[in-house]
């Protein structure tokens, strides 16, 4: 069991922080931070730039932190949170990923909360810590903050376009 959830803790985790590095650099494919920012502007959120690299540097982060099994819950609350806002972006497409859909967000989102729920096993850094087994309320607190702070995020900075605004005003706004 150890072996899958560290194999399970760095594919989720490295895809997650390679997601973040691709916000805010020409990183691994990435149109770096001015990329990142208008990627955030055409679906719709305030911030711009702000937003661009307080979303990357929380998958990096969390990503980095679930790879390593370090606070755990709170990596996976983190990666829940934006991985939610990146759900809820593409959720208008369906479910698939091939027609840009919200598979690949909620399989991560799914990860996450196992992640939550098994721990990161032996071979993880909160182990070596001694901070294994996470306390039950500690794991419900998790669970339900992540997606939450996803979903609060998105009514809080998404703005929808007014009717009638001209694409110009829409890419300046």
């Amino acid at each position: 069991m150890d072996t899958g959830l560290l194999v399970l803790r760095w594919v989720a985790g490295l895809l997650i922080a390679g997601h973040g590095v691709q916000k805010v650099s020409f990183r691994l494919g990435g149109n770096g931070l001015a990329g990142g920012t208008e990627e955030f502007r055409r679906d719709g959120f305030r911030g711009g730039r702000l937003t661009a690299l307080v979303a990357g540097g929380s998958q990096l982060g969390a990503g980095l932190f679930l790879a390593a099994g370090l606070l755990t819950p709170l990596a996976a609350m983190a990666a829940m949170g934006v991985m939610t806002v990146a759900g809820t972006v593409k959720r208008h497409n369906g479910l698939w990923v091939q027609n840009d859909g919200y598979e690949y967000p909620l399989v991560l989102v799914g990860t996450a909360a196992v992640l939550v729920l098994t721990g990161p096993g032996r071979w993880s850094a909160d182990h070596a810590m001694g901070l294994t087994p996470w306390p039950s309320w500690v794991q419900a607190a998790a669970l339900v903050a992540g997606p939450a702070s996803g979903l609060l995020t998105r009514a809080v900075l998404h703005r929808p376009y007014a009717a009638g605004r001209s694409d110009h005003a829409r890419a300046a706004g």
